[in-house]
């Protein structure tokens, strides 16, 4: 692995300019690699980031990959990774005129990471060098404790897919001057609908005095409300003391739950493991965390600026038809599963499309006739102020929720791939299941990542039981993976663990090709001395 020769740093040097006179925005210094396949083998398990600790599992992967290589050898178009400054690795086999259509690609997923509300709290870290300090703590930790570290490791990663990365994000989401404080958070959170239980007209009531006060003084308004607040509930003010206490104690997740209360961790001869924990634990929030819930709106953009600024750039020339090949192979469609470099890209066309021709004002959207929706166009051409505002507040969840509707799937032409037996074959054939937009947007939400919300059940936990209770939202978990994460649940807690859980009854083909919502039960999953168990309740 070394750096890009000064001819293609040069290059890069000039797409900056023309990226930047386009209204991208990001950072003066970038790092360029060129790195062989095999090099990307190895990057992968880390994340692309070079100083990341090595771990046993991900030598596995490594090797996974050689023998993969060996049958089928890739050349993949582009990685970059947020760190500061962004890092971005090219194939030693590839052209001039090729790197520079990837770093467009590359600098579209600089201005995402520098720009969207949910990296925000990536801004200031430099992720090469914190992942060096972790390195060298895990070195040093092998040395003393063994491969004890990697199963630690392994176990933190089982619950690394829940950590709270909204909760932990919220925190520092607005600026001070737009957060409620947190006086008022209890008082019409808590306070009014769980303590006095209010009918709605009158917390609406107490809303809009709210809101008066306010407006006659910005500065007291709050404290002459509380003031009047606390003058007729004398309950108030040790309420809201307790409910912030136990504020102060709420964890983001499981993994700091148990990192702060397990029995195991608080003797001294295991407290070696917290930090280890916690490096699993701030890897996932920092980088996995923001990246798979913006995967399509990232790789959109990116895919939107790379065909913007290289079909215009004078690189192109004689190398029309290697792009076009490359482009396509990029940003096609897929009629059976998801492309998320597609769909992201069309949606932002689609949204650019929308704001220059008016369409989202309140007069398009009470049209009904298909031909009128069609030809309308008011001329605004604030189609790039648009999708600059996608790119810092949307999410793929919002940015599909929002979005996906009739127009923009019959644009498109865009369906639902069904799946049925068929018996006589003895094959299983796809057709087209619909065309609607609520359906083809319902197909994408079930695309995206959606870990399981599971919670600490306190009451019955204490230091001998660590009981979690898994929330049924439509997906049961996949069960395969229940006794190892159970295994390492115990590991860490030192003690029984139990999860409650929803599963589906019945035959997994039945259930898989059955229109109707399946029959499921409670169940309880327990594993006491390595050993699962699992009954009915």
């Amino acid at each position: 692995m070394e750096l890009i020769s000064q001819k293609a740093k040069k290059i890069m040097e000039d797409c900056k300019i023309k990226a930047r006179d386009a209204g991208l925005n990001f950072g003066n210094e970038t790092l360029e690699y060129v790195v062989t396949n095999r090099d990307m083998l190895r990057l992968m398990p880390k994340n692309f980031i070079p100083t990341m600790y090595d771990y046993w599992v991900n030598d596995v992967e490594i090797l996974q990959g050689e023998g993969k290589y060996k049958l089928y050898p890739n050349n993949p178009y582009e990685t970059v990774i947020n760190s500061r400054p962004p890092i971005s690795f090219y194939n030693d086999n590839n052209s001039d005129w090729l790197n520079a259509m990837i770093f467009y690609h590359v600098l579209g997923h600089i201005d995402f990471f520098q720009n969207n509300k949910l990296f925000e709290k990536t801004w200031n870290d430099d992720f090469v060098g914190k992942s060096l300090a972790d390195k060298r703590i895990i070195s040093r930790l092998r040395k003393e404790k063994g491969r004890t570290v990697d199963y630690v490791i392994e176990f933190s990663r089982g619950l690394n897919n829940i950590v709270g990365f909204f909760k932990e994000l919220s925190k520092e989401n607005f600026s001070k001057d737009n957060q409620m404080s947190k006086e008022l958070e209890f008082y019409f959170n808590n306070f009014l609908q769980d303590n006095l239980k209010v009918p709605h007209h009158e917390f609406l009531k107490e809303l809009e005095r709210y809101n008066k006060t306010k407006d006659k003084s910005e500065m007291l308004g709050e404290s002459i409300f509380f003031s009047e607040v606390k003058t007729r509930y004398k309950e108030f003010p040790d309420l809201f003391k307790k409910y912030k206490e136990e504020k102060k104690k709420e964890p983001a997740d499981i993994l700091e739950f148990i990192i702060n209360n397990s029995p195991k961790l608080k003797d001294e001869e295991n407290k070696w493991m917290i930090p280890v924990m916690s490096i699993v634990k701030d890897t996932g929030l920092l980088l996995a965390s923001p990246q798979i819930r913006t995967k399509i709106i990232n790789e959109g953009w990116a895919s939107y600026w790379h065909d913007e600024l290289f079909r215009k750039s004078e690189l192109i020339k004689n190398h029309e038809v290697a792009y076009a090949a490359i482009n396509a192979h990029v940003t096609s469609v897929n009629r059976v599963g998801l492309n998320p470099y597609a769909i992201g890209k069309l949606l932002i066309e689609y949204v650019k499309e929308l704001a220059d021709k008016g369409k989202f004002e309140y007069n398009f959207q009470k049209i009904s006739n298909i031909e009128t929706r069609e030809f309308y166009d008011k001329h605004t051409n604030r189609g790039k102020e648009a999708i600059f505002k996608l790119r810092e507040n949307f999410s793929d969840f919002t940015l599909i929720n929002t979005f996906v509707d009739q127009d923009f799937v019959d644009k498109n032409h865009l369906f639902v791939v069904g799946q049925r037996p068929n018996f006589n074959r003895g094959t299983i054939e796809f057709y087209v299941k619909s065309k609607k937009a609520k359906d083809y947007k319902q197909m994408l939400l079930n695309s995206l990542y959606h870990p399981p919300h599971i919670t600490i059940d306190k009451k019955k936990t204490n230091e001998s039981n660590f009981y979690l209770v898994h929330h049924f939202e439509g997906k049961q978990l996949v069960k395969d993976f229940i006794p190892n994460t159970m295994l390492g649940v115990e590991y860490l807690w030192g003690g029984k663990v139990q999860l409650e859980t929803t599963e589906f009854v019945g035959n997994e083909e039945d259930i898989l090709f059955e229109e109707k919502e399946p029959k499921h039960q409670r169940v309880l999953y327990t594993m006491e001395n390595r050993k699962i168990s699992k009954e009915v309740i």
